[in-house]
C-alpha cells in the first residue's frame, strides 16, 4: 500500500527535522520551498505541512507563517511510520502466501507469527493488522463450521487462522469448525469486527 504524496512528504519533512536538517524554529516555506524540493503542487505541499500541524511537528503562526516546533514529535511519527511499512510488507507477505496457498506454509506461518507480534508492539494502527476474537463459553454459534455460519458473507471477514490450544491452523478453510476456547484472526475492517462480535455474542452488542 502506497501513501498519498502529501503523507509522503510529511514523512520525509519529518525525516530531516529527526536529522537535524530543519531545526526547531526554524520557518518552513510550504508553497515555495517544499514544492519546490519535493516536486510537488503548493497544495500537497500544504496540506502535508497541515499533517505536520495537526501531530504537533510544526505550528502555524498567523500572519507570520509556519514553524518547526517540536523534534520529539517528528522522531515518534517517523518511527510509527517506519512500523506501519514494516506491517504492511508482512500483510502482503501473508496476502502473497494465501493465493499460494500450502505450496508456501512454511513462510505463511512465519509471516503470521511475525504480524501477530508486530500487532502487540503497534496496537494503534490497527488499520494494517489482522483482528483477533476470543470465543469463550458463552459464545454463540459453537461447534459449526466456517461455511455454516456464512462469516465472510455475513461480516465480510476472511478467516485467516484459528488458534486451538497450542496448535494454530493456518488457512482453515470453510469446513473447520469453531469451539470454545478458539481464538479467530481475521482479515477485514472495523465494520466487520463489529459484526464478528455481534455474531458470536450478541447480547453483549445489542
Amino acid at each position: 500500500m502506497t501513501l498519498p504524496r502529501y503523507q509522503q512528504i510529511a514523512v520525509e519533512i519529518a525525516d530531516r527535522i529527526v536529522e537535524g536538517r530543519y531545526k526547531v524554529g526554524q520557518k518552513i516555506h510550504a508553497r515555495s520551498t517544499l514544492a519546490s524540493n519535493f516536486s510537488a503542487s503548493s497544495e500537497t505541499a500544504r496540506k502535508a505541512i497541515n499533517v505536520l500541524i495537526d501531530l504537533g511537528i510544526m505550528e502555524a503562526q498567523q500572519g507570520s507563517g509556519t514553524y518547526v516546533s517540536s523534534k520529539e514529535n517528528a522522531q515518534i511519527f517517523v518511527e510509527k511510520y517506519k512500523n506501519v511499512q514494516s506491517i504492511q510488507e508482512i500483510r502482503q507477505d501473508l496476502l502473497d502466501s494465501v493465493q499460494r496457498q500450502r505450496e508456501e506454509l512454511d513462510n505463511f506461518s512465519d509471516s503470521l507469527d511475525a504480524l501477530v507480534n508486530q500487532t502487540k508492539k503497534v496496537h494503534d494502527i490497527s488499520t494494517f493488522v489482522p483482528f483477533e476474537l476470543k470465543l469463550t463459553s458463552e459464545a454463540q454459534e459453537l461447534e459449526r463450521s466456517v461455511s455454516d455460519l456464512h462469516i465472510w458473507q455475513k461480516t465480510g471477514a476472511t478467516i485467516v487462522g484459528i488458534q486451538t490450544g497450542k496448535e494454530l491452523l493456518l488457512s482453515p478453510g470453510p469446513y473447520a469448525k469453531l469451539s470454545a476456547r478458539n481464538t479467530i484472526y481475521f482479515i477485514g475492517n472495523e465494520l466487520s469486527m463489529q459484526r464478528m462480535k455481534q455474531l458470536f455474542y450478541p447480547e453483549a452488542e445489542a
